[in-house]
Parts: C-alpha cells; sequence; structure tokens
C-alpha cells in the first residue's frame, strides 16, 4: 500500500549541559569542565523510492540524539548524532506548527528541517580573578521540536487519468516496463503507478469519478499527484454509453479541486476501440471532439495507435530536451 500523506513529530537533540569538573593536580587547581556537545540535527533526503514514507505508517515520533555533557580536563561532549529522513522526491514538507512548507524536488536533495540545540558552558569558561572556582554552567538549549506532516505529490511527465476501468493501467503496461494491476472491475489500481518510457516518467492516476473532489469513491486522495504532471492523458473508455459525459465529470473534479489543472496540455483517447465496431467509434469520436481537445481512438491490440501514441511520447522527449 503506497502511504503518500503521514504526520510525525519531529524533535532535535538537545544540548548537552556544561561540565563542572576542578584540576586534582597539586599547584594546579582551577575549573576544568568542558563544553556539552551540541544535540543532533533532523535532515530530510530526497530519494527515488516511490514507498518511502511507509517507514512512518507506525513510527510517529522521531528524536535526534542528544549532546553528551561536559567531561573533564576541557573535554566538551560528544555532539548528538543527526538523523536522516528518506523522503520519496515529490514530498512536500508541512511544518504544522508554524505554517512553513519546503519541498523535495530531486534525488538526493537534502534539507535541514529541525536543528539541535547547542550545547552549554561548563565551569571553565566562568572563571575569573575574583572567582577562582567556579561551580557556574549553563544547561544545553532544547532542539527544535514541531508537528511535521509530509505530503507526496508524484512528479511525472505524463499523468494518465480518468474513470475507473478507461484503460490506464493497460496502457502503462504496454507502453513502459511497469506491471500495474489489470482486471475488468472499478478501482482496479488503489495506488499510483510509475513507468518510464525512455526519459519520461508516466504515472497512472487511480481513477477518478464523479464527486471525488468531495471524497466520495478513492476522494482527493490521488487528485494530488496530479498537480505535478506536466502533460495529461485523459482515458475515456469506449465502452461508455457517453464518453464525453464522462470527459467533463472529470474534468468538473479537476476543476474543483485546483483550476490549474486544466491549464495543463491535455490529450483525450478513446480507449478499449477494438470493443466496438465502426460506425460506434466514429460517433463516440465525434462526440469527444466537441471538447476542443486532439481526440484519438487507441487500443492496445492495435499497433498502428500504439505507434500514434508513441509519437506523442517522443515529441514530449524532445520538449523536454530543448
Amino acid at each position: 500500500m503506497l502511504i503518500d500523506d503521514v504526520t510525525i513529530k519531529v524533535r532535535a537533540g538537545h544540548g548537552g549541559k556544561g561540565g563542572v569538573y576542578f584540576n586534582s593536580n597539586l599547584m594546579s587547581l582551577g575549573p576544568t569542565g568542558g563544553r556539552g556537545g551540541n544535540g543532533g540535527n533532523v535532515f530530510v533526503e530526497g530519494v527515488s523510492d516511490l514507498g518511502a514514507l511507509r517507514q512512518f505508517r507506525y513510527k510517529k515520533e522521531i528524536i535526534a540524539e542528544d549532546g553528551e555533557n561536559g567531561k573533564k580536563k576541557l573535554n566538551d561532549g560528544t555532539a548528538g548524532e543527526d538523523i536522516i529522513l528518506k523522503v520519496p522526491v515529490g514530498t512536500v514538507l508541512h511544518n504544522l506548527d508554524v505554517g512553513k512548507d519546503k519541498e523535495i524536488t530531486k534525488v538526493g536533495e537534502k534539507v535541514l528541517i529541525a536543528v539541535g540545540g547547542f550545547g552549554g558552558h561548563g565551569n571553565w569558561h566562568f572563571r575569573s580573578g575574583k572567582n577562582t572556582s567556579p561551580r557556574q554552567f549553563q544547561p544545553g538549549l532544547p532542539g527544535e521540536t514541531f508537528t511535521m506532516r509530509m505530503e507526496l505529490k508524484l512528479i511525472a511527465d505524463v499523468g494518465l487519468i480518468g474513470y475507473p476501468n478507461a484503460g490506464k493501467s493497460s496502457l502503462l503496461n504496454e507502453l513502459t516496463a511497469a506491471k500495474s494491476k489489470v482486471a475488468n472491475y472499478p478501482f482496479t489500481t488503489l495506488e499510483p503507478n510509475l513507468g518510464v518510457y525512455y526519459d519520461l516518467i508516466l504515472a497512472d492516476i487511480p481513477g477518478l469519478i464523479e464527486g471525488a473532489s468531495a471524497g466520495k469513491g478513492l476522494g482527493i486522495k490521488f487528485l494530488r499527484h496530479i498537480e505535478r504532471t506536466k502533460v495529461l492523458f485523459h482515458l475515456v473508455s469506449a465502452e461508455s454509453e457517453d464518453p464525453l459525459k464522462d470527459y467533463y465529470a472529470v474534468i468538473k473534479e479537476l476543476m474543483t479541486y485546483n483550476e490549474e489543472l486544466l491549464k495543463k496540455s491535455e490529450y483525450i483517447f478513446l480507449a478499449k476501440s477494438d470493443l466496438i465496431d465502426e460506425k460506434s467509434l466514429k460517433e463516440k469520436m465525434a462526440d469527444l471532439k466537441k471538447a476542443g481537445k486532439p481526440v484519438k481512438a487507441i487500443s492496445i491490440y492495435d499497433l498502428a495507435s500504439m505507434e500514434e501514441v508513441k509519437k506523442i511520447l517522443n515529441k514530449l522527449i524532445k520538449e523536454k530536451q530543448g
């Protein structure tokens, strides 16, 4: 199961307190308490693993190591170890306590999200001509603590959208090495699937239905994944009694969720075209063309139609390469 939205508690390490020690050597009396070590920091690093958020399904509290207390003979305490949280590229980090967001957009990108507390000074720091044997010390400062929501929004070049069982998974499997589940019942795909077509990343977005933006069916759980796709391949099943109605039902959900989605480049495909006769195919193609977008009839069993899809993808590759 894909985990794409989790909330955890993050705490950087606390700084160690300063040491209170004295030199025990005769004729060399004096304070020797060292400084406490700094607390460990918490970083987040982007990885290509789409399922990296699974680690936080049950682990809801992340605590970095505290700094060690100051030691004898002016030795400072050891700093606490940093923690690096691995998250999928495309994850938005929401600091719910201060209302600030950070995004991870590249593999290997690492950002500091929680700073460890500084270690306190030991009694050596407080020595003076009037205070030759100070017992003062500083406690370490607390590390940053906050609640963080991690929301994955897939970064893909092409997003495959449409009603459940419109043929999205079959098309993804045909074009890439992806092995999405395919079956003739609603909501076969319960999580986004990714495939790679040369330099393009294709994402099969689980089927949307009327009312999805209000939580119906799979709800808005996967609408967020459409936000970052550059181009939309909108699949409508040739088995539909009213393809244009199905098309606009999905468009309505996109608009309700985020009007910016309608500005993306979009191609309409009448999928499973091999399942209807020539007359019905022409009628449904004519109907879909009323949407004012490029429309093509396709079937994974029709090599010519698959070549038409590949031509579009190859064009997108050239545009991506500049």
